[in-house]
Parts: structure tokens; sequence; C-alpha cells
């Protein structure tokens, strides 16, 4: 058993002072306000629950800023898109693990401490299945083995290339399976992560543009009790191609065929009217927010003051990992809501209540149920997953309480952060990974060959 006294600590009741921890086998056991330092190791700082990360796909660190120049018309997610097709195609699996471990990493610095990571990436670069179906689910669990990164693996079910069925296109080829193929990839990826401690895999539609209503209902009988998560309403162009195709919007077309619950995580969820917004709250099911990449690929605004007063839940992902960051998703999310409504403290719910602190426990609860897992909360019977912040820090040392949250979202980000825990362990001390060099270097020589 580790036994823990944290100097100050945000607990489900609030703000507490020298709380011990009991953790056996990465899981809290005892939380101990008020507790006597004799015979516990001191974490000094400010310590928080780890923020889950509820939508990534870690291949795309790799190409982070090769789509930053202008083309020749106008520049949009589907160019974009364009540019990820020709970057996958050399990938080998030596690569896919290097670049996913490197993302986890920066993650894990970046103040989260758990991934869902949407796997779409699964043959080689013809399209051919590997000699394992499961193989590159079995890089991303060997990338969260050697980072520490707690996982829920949600391999995708990619079968089509637009709405109706359309057939896929060349630069989809490695994501493509059949149903038939998609179960024994999920089986294989359950394989895969059976050797890590407390990973969780669900399964996940890419998008009803890459899917069948037919292909839809039969994955969704694989999903048991486990996470299930789509893609949905991110373009206005997707939004007007399911319009035409089915007479009604995504959002609408899935809460009206599918049995949306709070399994359900509907990411991105961008382009919503008002009966799509509460029928999502309605639901259950938590919106999976990506504010920065959102911002990146020229998405749109998420309807967040709707949807919150609706009840809505909300995580927060880092998507194509073009910056990591959890601190800098919630400011995102904020900053948004402001241009669009033209007002500050948006999100904060009623007067005096602190913004940054509002934004992390939404994304805590939000992020720990799409993720399917005990985690979000410093409490027993969850899991030892937190980040602390360095008390010394020029922003963060004369304030005290929720300041210290609204410093951490707003003004010092990410370089706050001291010491990340994760099942009780410390994956990053001062601020850096304790594998870094080597996962760096690893990561180095693979974008060296990939961008030769």
């Amino acid at each position: 058993m580790r036994r823990l006294i944290l100097d100050h600590a945000l607990l489900s009741s609030g703000w507490a002072r020298n709380v011990g921890l009991d953790i056996e086998g990465g899981t809290i056991v005892a939380v101990h306000s008020g507790s006597s330092a004799e015979g516990r190791e001191r974490v000094a700082g400010i310590t928080l629950p780890g923020l889950p990360n509820l939508h990534s796909h870690t291949f795309q660190r790799g190409m982070a800023g090769l789509a930053e120049t202008r083309g020749p018309e106008g520049d949009s997610f589907w160019t974009w898109r364009q540019v990820m097709y020709r970057f996958l195609g050399s990938l080998t699996p030596d690569d896919v693990e290097a670049i996913a471990a490197f993302a986890m990493m920066e993650m894990l610095e970046g103040g989260f401490t758990a991934l869902a990571e949407f796997h779409y990436l699964h043959h080689d670069a013809q399209g051919r299945p590997y000699g394992d179906i499961a193989e590159l689910s079995g890089r991303i669990a060997a990338a969260a083995q050697s980072t520490g990164m707690g996982l829920t693996l949600l391999p995708v079910f990619y079968a089509q290339g637009g709405f109706g069925g359309a057939a896929p296109a060349e630069g989809q080829r490695r994501f493509i399976n059949g149903v038939e193929n998609y179960a024994r990839l999920l089986e294989g990826a359950r394989g895969a992560v059976a050797g890590l401690d407390d990973a969780v895999v669900g399964i996940a539609p890419h998008s009803l543009r890459a899917v069948t209503p037919e292909s839809l209902n039969d994955i969704l009988e694989m999903a048991g009790e486990g996470p299930v998560h789509i893609h949905i309403a991110e373009q206005v162009k997707e939004v007007e191609d399911c319009l035409a195709w089915s007479g009604q919007r995504p959002v609408e077309w899935l809460l009206d065929h599918a049995s949306v619950d709070r399994r359900w995580c509907l990411i991105h969820a961008t382009h919503l009217d008002p009966q799509e917004v509460r029928g999502i709250a309605a639901s259950g099911a938590v919106a999976g927010l990506c504010p920065i990449t959102e911002a990146n690929l020229g998405d749109g605004i998420f309807e967040g003051v709707d949807y919150l007063a609706a009840g809505g839940r909300f995580g927060v992902g880092s998507d194509s990992n073009i910056e990591i960051s959890a601190p800098g998703e919630l400011r995102q999310f904020e900053y948004s809501q402001r241009l669009k409504h033209r007002a500050r403290n948006v999100l904060a719910e009623h007067e005096g209540q602190s913004t940054g602190r509002s934004l992390y426990e939404k994304a805590l609860a939000g992020g720990a149920q799409a993720l399917g897992r005990r985690i979000g909360v410093i409490a027993e019977g969850h899991r030892a997953n937190f980040v602390v912040l360095d008390a010394d820090h020029p922003d963060l040392a004369a304030v005290s309480g929720d300041r210290w949250l609204d410093s951490y979202v707003f003004v010092t980000g990410k370089v706050a952060i001291d010491t990340v825990f994760v099942a009780g362990k410390p994956v990053v001390r001062s601020g850096r990974h304790v594998n870094r060099d080597a996962i760096r270097t690893r990561y180095a020589k693979a974008m060296a060959r990939i961008l030769a």
C-alpha cells in the first residue's frame, strides 16, 4: 500500500488540506482529510483530479503543423483530411507506436491522466489486414504501457465513404472493415489491452457517413455496457449531406434510430438545432468537445450555453493533437463562447461561481462517464489519478482555492504542472515525463524517416 499526504487537494466536497490517501493496486482505498503526516509520503503543491481526455487520434500528432499552408482554394476540414490521408500512407506499426507514445507523454505532461483513443488506423498501407488484425490496437496498448497512460481503447468501425453506403475512397483503405472483420478486430483489441492495468474497450462507429443503418445496428449489439463513441455533426457539409440522404439532421437521425444513453459520447456535435441540443442533454450522453482542434479545423462553435442550461454533460479531448493541453482545451471552450455571445464568464452558471472550477469539474464528470472508468475524483474506489500544480508558481503562490483553478485554466496553463500520478505512481516529475528522453528520441527517429 502507498500512503500519501497531499498539502492541498480538490475533493468532491471542496478544497481540503493535509489529505491522506491510502492507495492499493492503483485504487484509492481511503481518504483522510486533516491527516497526520506521520508515515506518509508528502505531495507538496495543489492536487487536482486528473482530467480525462475523451477523444484522440494519436497518430495525428505526427502531422501537427503539416496542414498549415494555404492551398489554391478555400481550405477546410475536407482539404485537411487529404493531407491526413497522405501522411498516414507511410506509417509502419513501429511509427504508430512511437507517435502514440509521444502523444500520450505530452498528454500526461499536459494534465490528462486517462485517454479514450478513437482508433481507426487498422491495416497496412495497401489496406490489407495485418496477420493479427488488431496489430495496431496492440501498438496503442503498448504505448499506454510504456507511458503509464490510463486507456479506454475504442476500435473504430469504418465501412463506407459517405452517407447512403457510398464506396470508400482510396485514402480510407487503412480504416475499412466489414461487420465480421470488425468483430474479430474488437476481440483482438480486448486481448491487446488484457495486460494493462484497468483498461477498458468500447466501440466507435466512426460517423453516420461511414456506416449504414444496418451495420450500425450490428455493431451496437457488440457494445454490451461499454462506451459507444461517434463523430457527429462536425461540419456544415456533413449536416447538409445527412439531410439530403435521410431528410434529418445527423443528431436528429441518431436520436431517432439508436438507443442513445449515458454509454454514448457524441464527438464534436458542433452544428445543432435547439431540439437536438435538448435531445442530447435529455439522453444522458456526453458531448465530446475538442475546442482546440475544432478551432484549428474551422469546424464552428458548439452551442455551449444552451446545452449546459438544458443540463447537458460534456468532456474535452485533444482530437488531432495539434496542441496538447488539458487546461488549454477548457480555456478555448470558454473563449469560444465569449466570442459567440460577446460576454465573459459565460460557462459559469451563477453569480460568484469560479469559471475555472465550473469547467474543470464538469469536464471531470463528463470525461469519466465517457471513458467508462472510475476516475475523475479523489475518492475511495476511484483510480489514483491526479495532477499536482506547483504552489510556488508566481501566478499561484498569492491566491488560494478556486483562484488556483482560474489561474491554471486561464493564466499559467500546463506550465504550472509539477507532478502527475496515474494509478498512484508518479509518471511526471518537475513537469517532465519520467521516460521523456527515450520516448522523444524514438519519436524523432520515426518522424525523420516519415518526412524524409
